[in-house]
């Protein structure tokens, strides 16, 4: 089944000069890059975005983190792309992400894990929405 999901490469990819090398992944998987674009987000974007997680621990520094620097948003396309694009990703836990995943190979953080993907069908037409209206 053809879906779309949402990618964010997070500010440390981009720090780290691994959007390339990253997106590569996902194109050699068989996705098609349908909206790329490279911005930064201000606490209000990080907050409608990361909303299930606001009132949480974890939430502060994540925004702090999502907010520090330019991102890239990208839109994803093809069979199953949701479960395909989070296989690649890997654990949510750099340090505990199976090798040949994104985070597995180039993470060693649970917060700085390099990329979001959506975690369902409904969070990626929510998610591609709020990044990218005109799609």
């Amino acid at each position: 089944m053809t879906q779309r999901t949402l990618v964010l490469f997070k500010p440390d990819a981009v720090r780290r000069g691994l959007v390339g090398n990253i997106l590569s992944r996902y194109e050699s998987k068989g996705l098609t890059i349908v909206a790329l674009e490279q911005r930064t987000i201000d606490a209000a974007v990080a907050d409608e975005h990361y909303y299930e997680h606001v009132e949480r621990d974890f939430y502060p520094p994540l925004r702090d983190f999502v907010t520090s620097g330019p991102l890239v948003a990208a839109v994803l396309e093809g069979d199953e792309a949701v479960e395909i694009v989070r296989a690649l990703n890997g654990a949510t836990d750099g340090r505990k992400a199976a090798p040949g995943s994104i985070r597995g190979d180039l993470s060693i953080s649970n917060r700085e894990n390099l990329v979001h993907g959506s975690d369902s069908p409904e969070s990626a037409a929510r998610e591609i929405k709020l990044w990218f209206p005109e799609l």
